[in-house]
This record gives C-alpha cells, sequence and structure tokens, in this order.
C-alpha cells in the first residue's frame, strides 16, 4: 500500500507523523511511503535521511494527500480539504466535536477518517492519545509558570515560591493521562496542587503516587469554584472519549482569580471546559479574559516537536502496518480498538459522541460495512 505522510500546514505545528526509523519498517514489510519535502525538518530530520530509509520523497502536497492511506499529525486544515480523495483513509488526530465545518467537509469528501484520540482499548484506555496527554499536561503547566513572569504579563509570582515565601497554588481539573501529568510536573516543581476529578477512587490512586503538597477533592461546582477563587494556576484537562469536554468553569469563576494568573486549557481541542477559553496557537498563544492570562493553544504538544513526533510515532506505528498490511476496512474489522477510532465513513458520522455533540445523523459503522 502507498501510504502518505503530508507535511503538516496546521500554525507552528513541527511534528511529523511517521521517523525515518518508523517509515523504514513499513518499506520493508514491503509498503511505499510517500513523505511530502521537508516534513520532518521542523523536529530534526531530513529529506535525506528519509530517502536513505527507502522513502520516496515528494514535492506536491497534494500528490501525498491523495495516496490511499494518508498518516498525519493534527487534522486537514481548510485549504486541505479539497485534496482530500474520496475512499482515502485518513489516520491522525481529528477531534470533531467542537468542529463542524471540519466535520462536514470530511463527509463530503467521502473519505474514512479514523482519528487517533477514540482508538480505544477494553480498558478504556486510549493508547495513540496518551503520549500526547503526557506531553500536553506537562507542557501546560510549563507555560503557566513562564506566562506567571511579570514580563510575560503575569502576577510575577515563581511556582515553587522559595524558602520564607509560599509557593503558588495549582488547580488541576481531571485526573487522567493529561491531569496526572501537569500535577506530578507542579508538585516536582515545588507548587501546592489542588487535584479535582470526579472518580475518586481515581483519586485515591493518584494520593497514593503523588508526593509533595497535593490535596484531591471531588469534582462539584462548589468545590470547583472554591479551589479557582484561590488558584494561581488553572489547568483543564477534563476528557469525554470522542465527545465536547464539559464546561464546568464559568466566566464568573475565571474573574474571581487575582489578576494575572493563568489559565492552560488543555481541553481546548475538544472544545475547552473553561467558560472564557478559545483556541489559540503557537504564534499567538495567550491572550488576557477577566484580568487572567489564558494559554489554550489546541496543539500543546507541537511546541516540544522532536519529543512528541518520537513518542507518537512509536504508538501508532503498530496501527500504521496493521492498515496497510490488511487494507482498511478488514484491519478494522479485525481490531475493535482500531474501529473505535473511525468517526467517518464514506460520508456517515460513526462515532456516537462526535454525533450527539454536533447534533448529526450518527450511523452503526457494522451496518455500513456489512460486518
Amino acid at each position: 500500500m502507498i501510504i502518505g505522510v503530508p507535511r503538516e500546514t496546521k500554525d507552528s505545528e513541527f511534528r511529523v507523523a511517521l521517523t525515518p526509523a518508523a517509515a523504514e519498517v513499513l518499506v520493508r514489510t514491503g509498503h511505499e511511503v510517500w513523505i511530502e519535502a521537508g516534513a520532518g525538518a521542523g523536529c530534526g530530520f531530513s529529506d535525506l535521511e528519509y530517502g536513505k530509509r527507502g522513502v520516496r520523497v515528494v514535492a506536491d502536497h497534494g500528490e501525498v494527500l491523495g495516496a490511499p492511506l494518508v498518516v498525519k499529525v493534527k487534522e486537514p486544515q481548510p485549504s486541505e480539504y479539497s485534496l482530500l480523495q474520496p475512499g482515502t483513509a485518513l489516520f491522525c488526530y481529528l477531534h470533531l466535536a467542537p468542529a463542524r465545518d471540519l466535520t462536514q467537509a470530511l463527509l463530503d469528501r467521502g473519505v474514512v477518517a479514523i482519528a487517533f484520540e477514540t482508538v480505544e482499548l477494553p480498558d478504556g484506555s486510549l493508547p495513540l492519545l496518551t503520549p500526547m496527554s503526557e506531553i500536553a499536561g506537562k507542557t501546560a503547566v510549563q507555560m503557566a509558570a513562564y506566562y506567571l513572569a511579570r514580563v510575560n504579563g503575569g502576577s510575577g509570582k515563581l511556582l515553587g515560591g522559595v524558602p520564607g515565601v509560599p509557593p503558588c497554588h495549582v488547580v488541576v481539573l481531571g485526573a487522567g493521562v493529561a491531569g496526572y501529568s501537569a500535577a506530578a510536573l507542579a508538585l516536582g516543581m515545588g507548587a501546592r496542587v489542588t487535584l479535582i476529578n470526579r472518580g475518586i477512587e481515581r483519586l485515591r490512586q493518584l494520593s497514593q503516587v503523588l508526593h509533595g503538597s497535593l490535596t484531591t477533592m471531588g469534582s462539584t461546582p462548589q468545590a470547583i469554584a472554591h479551589a479557582v477563587e484561590g488558584a494561581d494556576v488553572l489547568v483543564g484537562a477534563v476528557l469525554v472519549t470522542g465527545a465536547r469536554a464539559p464546561l464546568l468553569v464559568t466566566r464568573e469563576m475565571v474573574a474571581s482569580m487575582q489578576p494575572g494568573s493563568v489559565v492552560a486549557d488543555i481541553s481546548i481541542d475538544q472544545g475547552g471546559c473553561i467558560e472564557t477559553s478559545r483556541p489559540t496557537s503557537h504564534s499567538h498563544p495567550v491572550y488576557t479574559a477577566e484580568g487572567v492570562i489564558h494559554y489554550c493553544v489546541d496543539n500543546m504538544p507541537g511546541v516540544y516537536p522532536q519529543s512528541s513526533t518520537l513518542a507518537l510515532s512509536n504508538v501508532i506505528l503498530p496501527y500504521v502496518l496493521k492498515l496497510a498490511e490488511m487494507g482498511v476496512m478488514k484491519a478494522v474489522e479485525s481490531d475493535a480498538p482500531l474501529a473505535k477510532g473511525v468517526n467517518i465513513y464514506r460520508g456517515h458520522l460513526t462515532h456516537p459522541a462526535v454525533a450527539e455533540s454536533l447534533g448529526l445523523p450518527y450511523s452503526e459503522l457494522d451496518q455500513l460495512t456489512g460486518q
């Protein structure tokens, strides 16, 4: 099978879906990999390095997007919609729940769109989202610490404090992979952390493994409002697989924070869990609302593209191999977790949470494919 790996066109997105080593695995198993010229440059992989691994370097963006299987990092941008070919299998992060225009474009183009973030194992874990959630959680805290600096518009507080000066209070909403990673790094930097989650058993588990000044709280509107009022940093890390993120923090809650505090909403790629959040980019990462700095970049891991690319390529390669070896639909039919990743199948919306979030008709994948 021909596998196309395009250069990412989203603002300041320097990741690439496959490293040269991963691409070589596909080539050695008899497949043809096309990579767009310059696709790996942003994370340190040259065209020459890909070429030495047997990868064909292609100059034309549209040609790569026209491959039978397109593997990329982020969702297609509006300029790319018309380049997608009917029947093409698109394998990438999609985050369709808050993205009606993108969803409609993919439906209209007749592609098979498989979302990394909804490939789901029987235990509910998300193997292709996990490494990026880990990086996003850490990135959110690092960026919050940066923007707390007075020269960056913040309150001028040092996240971990110093002897005789109290540390900052970091509130983390959600104790999944991203929330855990954010809390762990904040604690490691010396901050005082409040971790809020709906599931108490998860809080019990994390209280055993996280060390430092940690408070855990069950998720109620009153608990969130109380914690947010005293927060120097608020990290939104709430995820409902495939669905739009629930709105947990109101504008009034944000307004109760001290001026120069920081919001980092990791949930923004699923619509955000904070009322004042809106997507930003690496070129223009922050804005101020209610006197609070908001960092809401919807591709946070892209700021560390080499680490992110290595982590992503490691986890997607087995799935890419299966799709290429078996063909897309046979692979999906044989792999229930991969089937959960199919959000769109040839003009039909096939993920229930996405359909519900957008108010669009839902179709069972089994019925469409005759399984």
